[in-house]
This record gives C-alpha cells, structure tokens and sequence, in this order.
C-alpha cells in the first residue's frame, strides 16, 4: 500500500476504516479544549463511556438492594465473573472454561506458581527474558526463594544479541534446551514491554515441553492486542491485566488461564478458597474443599464486583468487534504511523529509530536520536500522550478502538512543528 502524508489522505483511511465509529464510544481527556491524540493504551485504555452503567447498577443494586444483590440483581454478584468466559475466551484463544477473572496480574502469576512452579533438587530452574517487567523479576525472584533455592542460580535469563533491540526465536530455543531436564519453567511476557516485540509464543511453549517444563505467559502486553491460541498452543497457565488495551480501568482486575488438562484436579498443589469451591455446594459450608471443574478452581474470594463491572462493559465492545477485525485495523494503522515517522524525519533531518521488530502488535518504540525528554514534554504540552522509558524512547500505542488515522497524520505535523 502507498500510503500519503496528507490530511486528505489519512481522512481517506478514516472513511474507509470499518471501526470508526468505535472512537465515539470512549472518552477522550483534552488538552488546551481539544481532545487528545492518545498512545498509551499500553499502559491505560481509555474509559469506554459504556462502563458507568455498568458500574452504576451494581451501585443500584447495592442501595436497593442490599445484600440480596448476591442473588437477586439483574446480573447477580455471587456468580457475576461467570459472565466473562464466553466473551473473554476467544480475546486469548482458550476454551470459556479455562479463563477467568480475579485479583491483579502478579497476584495471579504468584498464585498460578503456586500451581505450575514445583522445583525439584533435579528440575527447578526457570527461564525467562532479560529486563523483564520490574513485577515479573520481582515475582520469580521471591518464589524461588520461598522454596529455598538461589535466584542467581536458579533463574536463567535469555539475552539479546550484541547491539541487537529484540529477542531471537532460535536463541529462546537453544537457551531452553541448554537448562534441559533442569528447567521447571518456562515464564516470558507474550510482548516484551520496552521494545514492543511479539515473541514466537508458540515455538517457545513448544520447546519447553519438548524439555519437560510447564510454559506460562504473561500477557499483559498481549491481552486484547495480538492474536493468542492458549489452548491450540498447549500453553499451560497464562494472565494478563485488563487495564491496558482492554480498557477496564486503572489497576482493575486481571485475567488468568489455566489448561483443561488441569481441571477437575483435587491433588494439584493450589492455594484454596471460598469462590473456588464447588459452585452447587458453596453455601454447605463443607470443611472439604472440592474445586470448581474449571479454571475458577483457582478463585480464592468472592468477586469485585465493582472492580469487574468496567472490564465486562470493555468485553461486549470486543465481542461486537471481534479480535481479528481489531488486529486487520491495528496492522494498517501501526504501518501508517511509521510511514509518518519516517516521512517526518526526512523533513526535519531527524533520526526516528524505531527499534520494534517487524514481529510486532500495536506499540512501536522509538530511540530520539540527538532529542531528549524536551520533545517527550512539547508533545505532552501539545495534546499527544505518549510514554517515556529510558534512556531515550518513547512508546506510541495506536489502539485500534479509538485512535485514527487522522490522528497519526497530526502527530507527525505536530512533531515537524517542533523543529
């Protein structure tokens, strides 16, 4: 496609874009009275203008109801996370009865560990990516050592190359196979964070069973942005925030996977609780405990449902879309945005690096060459919300839902502006 810096041009694209209608259906901050051109759906989406309903019946219902809105809402409390499975299964590639929705992304990696991460004197080493999400490293590090072990010694790091931005397939591979019969755990972010790369989720899971190893993903980045078959993949437990380009809100409750290989198991190792207990027999009381035949085995407390009510109204506007029309409008739009760049900087005499791999979803990080946090604050100034990592990039993230083409085409003005 010849794609045309021009406000005609990227006007053009926006009548043709079958999702364009979906950008009236979110709401937009302004800067100087005017909406602004926003980026950092990777780290908050938007609010859908959809989710105050939802969050203002169960208000509602609280005030009228009280405690009998456990039973007696139009979409009862006691069984509302039961309401996410069939829309949030096909987002991840999963079966509705191996997703659910509870607690926050690293409290749900710490819990499904508790499951999935069982180190042996033989097998105990988990293999992950370098400079990870701070959490992740945070998180691996404290397991390994409440099972006593090193975390220098038993986490294992795959690097990138010398002088390289991005992660090799070939090299994730051969780092698995080298740990071998000492690898535990396989446990990588779907997308990396810093540079935006899509990792070759499938081939990586692949090589960590081809050694023994549990695989898990942490989709974060992933969730509601790239196409994922969790279940195709044999991937074995997954989660992911619903708070980035899935717009649920901010710090809002998360999402897990866990294969159907697992289910129906009362002799996996997993930290019990109330919400995971048989669903017929919850209000016996039983001292027993008889898990869910499902992934909600692995809720532990009652749902949020103030928290969930965002996410749910998030999740109709995906169902009405439909992840592989998200993608199509993502690919498009991301390509065009580059083109932008690389235009911009021909005019100006700039270098716009831009260090995401071809493999990638909606985030392009991009180095500033010879410009530093002064062009990250002129942009913020001038309506454009981006996000700044250092030592020198910026990550721009054109959510399909709500960002157009026509904005792409003012950013670039908007940079060439400050030169």
């Amino acid at each position: 496609m010849q794609f045309r810096n021009t406000q005609e041009y990227a006007q053009h694209l926006d009548q043709q874009d079958p999702l364009r209608s979906y950008k009236d259906q979110f709401l937009f901050p302004k800067v100087k009275g005017k909406e602004v051109i926003y980026f950092t759906g990777n780290s908050l989406g938007l609010q859908p203008k959809n989710a105050k309903k939802f969050v203002d019946d169960i208000i509602n219902d609280w005030a009228e109801l009280a405690v009998e809105g456990h039973f007696q809402a139009e979409k009862p409390w006691w069984d509302y996370h039961e309401r996410f499975a069939q829309k949030l299964a096909p987002v991840v590639g999963a079966k509705p009865a191996e997703v659910t929705v509870m607690n926050t992304l690293t409290v749900n990696l710490h819990l499904l560990m508790v499951s999935f991460y069982r180190p042996t004197k033989q097998r105990y080493k988990i293999v992950m990516e370098e400079k990870a999400f701070p959490s992740d490293q945070y998180m691996m590090a404290s397991q390994v050592r409440f099972h006593g072990l090193d975390p220098e010694e038993a986490i294992v790091e795959v690097k990138k190359r010398s002088g390289e931005h991005s992660f090799r397939t070939e090299d994730i591979r051969a780092k698995i196979k080298e740990v071998g019969e000492e690898c535990a755990l396989v446990l990588m972010g779907g997308v990396n964070y810093y540079n935006g790369q899509v990792l070759d989720m499938e081939t990586i899971t692949r090589a960590g069973k081809e050694v023994g190893a549990f695989v898990g993903w942490d989709l974060a980045h992933a969730a509601g942005n790239v196409e994922l078959k969790l279940h195709e993949w044999n991937v074995d437990f997954a989660a992911w925030c619903s708070y980035k380009y899935m717009n649920s809100g901010p710090g809002n409750a998360a999402g897990c996977f866990v294969h159907e290989q697992y289910h129906g198991q009362k002799d996996i190792p997993r930290f019990e609780g109330w919400w995971g207990h048989n669903k017929e027999r919850r209000f016996l009381m039983e001292p027993e405990f008889q898990p869910e035949p499902n992934a909600n085995a692995w809720q532990i407390s009652n749902a949020p449902v103030l928290a969930l009510a965002p996410y749910l109204a998030s999740l109709e506007l995906f169902e009405e879309v439909g992840m592989s029309a998200l993608i199509e409008k993502r690919n498009k739009i991301v390509a065009y945005l580059e083109f932008i760049l690389q235009e911009i900087a021909k005019e100006v005499g700039g270098n716009f690096e831009v260090i995401t791999p071809k493999e990638r979803g909606t985030q392009l990080s991009v180095f500033l060459h010879g410009q530093g946090k002064e062009l990250f604050h002129y942009l913020m100034q001038n309506g454009v919300i981006i996000d700044w990592r250092e030592p020198n990039v910026i990550r721009l993230a054109p959510a399909p839902f709500y960002c157009s083409y026509t904005d792409m085409f003012e950013f670039g003005q908007i940079i060439r502006n400050y030169f």
